[in-house]
């Protein structure tokens, strides 16, 4: 057989598309929870007129443009790859796929674009009313982009309305089929809220780590803890509701997903156990030093105490996906998740006593979990992707039959050179931000920079413009 280092062409074009796939998530998961942040900022800085929204919209609008054009770079890549190590995916479901990703564009991807030169630089040129109807129209185009992206990965996880030609490739049947399959309303709800929560524990950390270097007294490092950590009550448990949907739905529609994530090599009639951890063991079938609670998996998955569990004793050896990948990603996320809901009763506890800017161990915990929203999401995606091999299209496109027809050093090599650029050049983006993130919001901060140019409003003084510009509040930011 053809490898590289050991890995087949087949392995190695599924992990460069993992890795750009990954390093790609990791701006959309800030820049989609970002837009909504900045319309709220805006929002609530034209209706009270507070110059500390203000201050932290210039502050976080930076970061957003950052991520914003990092993650439009690292998302073309990908879609390269779909010529180059997956033709015959494109090929195959290209009938089907090809319309959603144009959809994406035409919808999403304009709309973000055409009013993000507006929302970035033309606060002080079109007036405020156009410029926060930017800011809206900005956060509304990434939940569109997102939208469409999921509605192709749930086609993919959960097909239906389609029919084979005899090429054997998928033919649209029923487009509204297509667009909501089962998993979409669950994969929709489970990844925006994620991106969220992503984005409540980035700005919570930042904020958390300005006020362990002595910013308690600066209303902006106290309004956005605030904001942000009330974001992490909400959205934490909400966040557990729809993760515990979502595997309702995917025990109905990929049950060997279930039973990869579970541990479960073997079926239980009379309650499944709640594996706990262990070492899973593919070869054998079996989970090696299995540390378990008697029957919680079937009381989860509401089958009751004695409940029946399918193990992947169902499925064929060859139709299995890999386990110990699985099995371990689903714990990195679920860990994570329940450590995000333990931070948000602390932080409501915390405020409740009056103690929200003055606990240190609250503030050293907020930074340490400023990037646990990314890891989760990457954790999950990981779950999700990994856990429907061997398939494409789930039950329908097998993996080895969608990859193009590459050696494995061609596949190899350029992976290596994916590696090395990405995390030069977007590592570099990186470090940008967080020198960005180093510096505390201050008094006149300023947004992305912009020449001087008319003004709409000429007949308006900027204090006139903006009534908030010039009367900071001492803002208690409770």
């Amino acid at each position: 057989m053809d490898t590289f280092l050991g890995l087949d062409a087949t392995l190695l074009a599924r992990i460069q598309f993992g890795f750009t796939v990954s390093f790609h998530f990791i701006f959309p998961a800030i820049s989609i929870g970002l837009a909504s942040y900045l319309a709220v900022l805006n929002g609530l800085y034209l209706w009270k007129g507070n110059d500390t929204y203000l201050r932290l919209f210039n502050y976080w609008v930076k970061i957003f443009a950052i991520c914003f054009a990092m993650g439009v770079v690292s998302g073309i890549v990908m879609s390269y790859q779909f010529g180059t190590n997956w033709s015959g995916f494109s090929d195959l479901a290209g009938p089907v796929v090809g319309p959603l990703m144009a959809y994406e564009v035409l919808t999403a991807f304009f709309l973000e674009a055409g009013f993000l030169g507006i929302m970035l630089f033309g606060r002080r040129k079109v007036g405020p009313g156009l410029h926060m109807f930017a800011t809206l129209m900005v956060a509304v185009g990434t939940a569109i982009s997102a939208t469409w992206i999921l509605s192709v990965n749930s086609w993919m996880q959960t097909p239906q309305g389609f029919s084979m030609n005899e090429a054997g490739q998928f033919v649209p049947e029923d487009w509204w089929a297509i667009v909501f399959t089962p998993s979409f309303p669950y994969r929709l709800a489970h990844t925006l809220t994620a991106t969220y929560l992503t984005t409540a524990f980035l700005v919570g950390g930042v904020a958390a780590w300005h006020l362990l270097r002595g910013g308690q007294a600066n209303p902006g490092v106290r309004r956005m803890f605030s904001m942000a950590m009330w974001m992490i009550v909400v959205t934490a448990p909400l966040q557990v509701v729809l993760g515990h949907e979502h595997g309702l739905n995917t025990l109905e529609y990929q049950p060997a997903k279930i039973a990869a994530m579970e541990g479960h090599f073997e079926s239980h009639p009379d309650g499944a156990p709640l594996i706990l951890f262990g070492i899973p063991d593919q070869a054998a079938q079996e989970m090696r030093y299995e540390l378990s609670i008697p029957n919680l998996s079937s009381v989860i998955f509401g089958k009751g105490w004695n409940g029946a569990l399918p193990g992947l004793d169902t499925v064929a050896p060859e139709d299995q996906p890999p386990v110990a990948v699985v099995f371990w990603s689903f714990r990195v996320m679920v860990g994570l998740g329940f450590l995000m809901l333990g931070m948000g009763a602390w932080a409501l506890w915390t405020r409740l006593r009056g103690d929200l800017y003055a606990s240190p161990w609250l503030h050293r915990a907020a930074v340490l979990m400023g990037p646990s929203g990314l890891v989760a999401v990457i954790a999950g995606w990981i779950t999700t992707e990994v856990g429907r091999q061997p398939y494409v299209v789930y039950g329908a496109l097998r993996t080895a039959d969608a990859v193009s027809p590459l050696g494995a050093d061609a596949v190899g090599w350029s992976l290596m050179a994916f590696i090395v650029i990405y995390f030069t050049v977007f590592g570099a983006g990186v470090l940008y931000i967080l020198r960005l993130m180093s510096h505390p919001p201050e008094a006149g901060e300023h947004g992305a920079r912009v020449e001087p140019g008319p003004i709409r409003s000429a007949g308006l003084t900027p204090q006139q413009q903006y009534p908030g510009r010039g009367n900071p509040s001492a803002d208690p930011a409770e």
